[in-house]
C-alpha cells in the first residue's frame, strides 16, 4: 500500500506470504484519521488464523473509538485504560465466538497496536508481534514478547541463542482469543520529530537481527522502500513464516 501523509506522519505497510507458507495469516491496518496502526498474526490453521487476524484489524478501531475521544491527553495515567480494555474485550469476544465452531475452535492472533495523537502515542500488544522505535540511529524494542522462551530468558534459564532452538520457541503465553483473563500490555511513548516506528510480525523479527533491522531502518529511505527491503531480507534469510512490516515516520513539521 502506498505511503500517505497526515497529522505529521507518513507510513507504508506491506505483507508477504514468505517462502515456507502457502497462505498469509497476517493482517495490518493504518487509519490516519484516528491515528491507529495495527499488525496481527493469526494462528489456528489457515482459515481460522486469517479470520482471527482480520477480526482484530476490523473490530479494534470500533472498540477503541467507543472508549477514547479525539481530545484525550494520551500522557494522562488513565489514558492507557481504553486501549487495554479494548484489547481485553476483543480477546474475550474472539474466544467466545469461536468456541464450538467447526474449524475455528482455539483460533487466536497476536496483535501490536499504536495509537498516535500529535507527539503522543500508546503502544498495546499481546503475543510476539513487535513494535520498535528508531531514534537518533538507535533501535529500541517497545514490546516484550509474550512467549514461554521470553519468560525463560528473563529468569536466566536459557540464553538468547538457546531460545532460537528451544522446543517451546514460538509458544505464546498471551494472545487475542486466549483462555482465561486477557492481559494486554500498554505503554505511553512521547514521540520526537524524525522518529521511525516499525510494527512487525515474528516472520520478520525472527529472521533479522537487531543489527539487520538498524541497517535497513537507518537508511532514512522512504517507508515504502524500507518495507520492501525488510521483507526481501527476511525472505533471503529463509522466509520461514508470513512477513509483515508497517513503518511509520514522524515528520519534522
Amino acid at each position: 500500500m502506498k505511503a500517505r501523509s497526515a497529522n505529521a506522519l507518513t507510513y507504508y505497510g506491506l505483507t508477504d506470504t514468505g517462502k515456507a507458507r502457502t497462505h498469509n495469516e497476517d493482517r495490518w491496518l493504518a487509519d490516519l484519521g484516528s491515528g491507529l496502526f495495527v499488525v496481527a498474526d493469526g494462528m489456528g490453521g489457515q482459515a481460522a488464523g486469517a479470520l482471527a487476524a482480520g477480526i482484530v484489524v476490523e473490530t479494534l478501531p470500533r472498540l477503541l473509538h467507543q472508549r477514547i475521544e479525539a481530545s484525550t491527553n494520551l500522557a494522562a495515567p488513565e489514558s492507557c485504560a481504553p486501549l487495554w480494555e479494548s484489547l481485553s474485550e476483543l480477546s474475550g469476544r474472539l474466544r467466545r465466538e469461536s468456541q464450538g465452531q467447526m474449524g475455528l475452535s482455539g483460533m487466536g492472533t497476536t496483535v501490536v497496536a499504536v495509537l498516535i495523537r500529535g507527539r503522543q502515542a500508546l503502544i498495546g500488544h499481546m503475543g510476539d508481534s513487535r513494535a520498535y522505535l528508531l531514534r537518533n540511529e538507535k533501535l529500541e524494542r517497545l514490546t516484550r514478547d509474550h512467549t514461554v522462551t521470553q519468560l525463560l530468558l528473563e529468569h536466566g534459564e536459557i540464553t538468547t541463542s538457546e531460545a532460537l532452538e528451544h522446543p517451546a520457541h514460538g509458544q505464546l503465553t498471551r494472545y487475542v482469543g486466549m483462555e482465561g483473563e486477557a492481559l494486554p500490555e500498554v505503554r505511553f511513548l512521547e514521540l520526537l520529530p524524525e522518529d521511525r516506528l516499525l510494527l512487525c510480525t515474528d516472520g520478520l523479527s525472527g529472521m533479522l537481527s537487531d543489527e539487520n533491522l538498524i541497517a535497513h531502518l537507518n537508511r532514512r529511505s522512504a517507508p515504502e522502500e524500507v518495507c520492501r527491503n525488510l521483507i526481501a531480507a527476511s525472505n533471503e534469510a529463509g522466509g520461514k513464516d508470513n512477513i509483515t512490516a508497517l513503518v511509520i515516520d514522524v515528520l519534522d513539521r
